[in-house]
């Protein structure tokens, strides 16, 4: 359904009313469950002894064998198909670490909630087939939401017949249902509520000296000193954070969306801190766009973990995010973090394993993706946004 229609609260609710009934249930972000997937892939990758690339373990014992050259082609066939069948237990494996709890009972249902699912990549296709086929085949129950239906989700046509055993899957276990809305619920609610409560622009003495000032209010409630502090991502990385203070936190839009971070970096942020001031956000142009699809990730992660965000911008919040044809700020952000470490090469294994290229890189990504897609990021994160000054929200 459309953004604001209330996919999200529906299925909140459904896993709230399973609180206390169903032991083994989760619920996920689509960042957050790609960043989990790929963590439990590393982990996986660790314990079975893959540090060694293919050809590396292959002609380490095989090559330098005193004897017949087809009899090294034949163990090298046969060394190499014994990897690839370890490369395809990888994903049902990281699916059964989703769910499966060691210490309890096999018994019982399980259940899996997922928040806007996307397929920006091959690799997220590739991912999420892997795993959801797993869960589906062995009892799980799934609850996703998407603003779009399981058919549209992949209108560019990435790896296509991946993709559709993927949604038959889907189609065959899930009943889908479309919420035909067109009003922005979020919308409706902020009617009614005191407008720009923590969303103060434009860059003006006035609104700086009220950003201070709300900065002051709140370190003083919750006391303590004003530090910095440093906080682990994944993978041994880490984020820091210029000030904070007893689980408030602050920063600059440049400090945040201004560098090469990721929705690892944010879901830290969100998870450690539960006031989040953000100040000199500017009005998103295509200029900008790196920047702009970031900020698109960090509105969706407070979001997500339900932070007070309290803001200093340039423009209206409708006015925010001034895209056009010329680029795409859709949001990219969440593989950002999979180049920067040693386990590239874990993706491009799995991508490899239904012999597909590496062509899921921003680059060529961003080729693919519609002006369409663009308009959801944008509509969704001033959605969302406009929802976060309510008090509703901020209860």
């Amino acid at each position: 359904g459309n953004v604001g229609c209330g996919k999200t609260m529906l299925m909140d609710m459904f896993y709230g009313s399973t609180d206390g009934m169903i032991r083994q249930r989760q619920r996920f972000h689509f960042h957050e469950a790609m960043l989990k997937i790929n963590e439990q892939m590393h982990k996986y990758w660790k314990e079975n002894g893959a540090e060694k690339s293919t050809q590396y373990r292959i002609s380490s014992w095989i090559m330098n064998l005193p004897v017949d050259e087809k009899v090294k082609e034949w163990l090298a066939g046969e060394e190499f198909y014994k990897q690839q069948l370890q490369m395809k237990h990888i994903l049902p494996a990281v699916a059964d670490k989703f769910l499966v709890d060691q210490q309890s009972s096999k018994k019982g249902a399980s259940i899996l909630c997922f928040d806007e699912i996307q397929t920006v990549d091959v690799f997220a296709i590739v991912a999420l087939s892997g795993i959801m086929s797993r869960l589906l085949t062995t009892g799980t129950v799934l609850v996703a939401t998407s603003n779009r239906a399981p058919r549209e989700l992949n209108q560019d046509g990435m790896q296509k017949e991946i993709f559709d055993k993927f949604i038959s899957k889907l189609e065959k276990h899930c009943e889908i249902i479309s919420i035909g809305s067109e009003v922005d619920y979020r919308r409706v609610a902020a009617k009614n509520s005191v407008e720009n409560v923590h969303y103060l622009w434009p860059l003006n003495k006035a609104v700086l000296e009220e950003f201070e000032k709300k900065w002051r209010q709140v370190t003083d409630q919750y006391g303590g000193e004003i530090t910095c502090a440093t906080l682990p991502v994944m993978f041994g990385r880490t984020v820091e954070v210029p000030e904070s203070c007893n689980g408030v936190a602050r920063f600059t839009f440049e400090y945040l969306c201004g560098r090469p971070v990721g929705a690892a970096d944010y879901i830290a942020v969100a998870k450690n801190y539960h006031t989040i001031f953000i100040s000199e956000i500017p009005a998103m142009s295509m200029e900008i766009r790196d920047k702009a699809r970031r900020f698109i990730t960090l509105v969706d992660e407070l979001y997500n973990h339900h932070c007070c965000l309290v803001s200093s911008a340039e423009t209206p919040i409708d006015e925010l995010f001034q895209g056009t044809a010329e680029g795409t700020l859709f949001d990219l952000e969440s593989f950002q973090f999979e180049t920067e470490t040693e386990d590239s090469r874990l993706r491009r294994d799995v991508l490899a394993e239904g012999s597909i290229s590496a062509a899921g890189s921003p680059t060529s990504i961003v080729k693919m993706l519609s002006g369409e897609e663009e308009m959801f990021a944008f509509a969704r994160a001033a959605s969302r946004l406009i929802e976060m000054q309510t008090p509703l929200y901020l209860e």
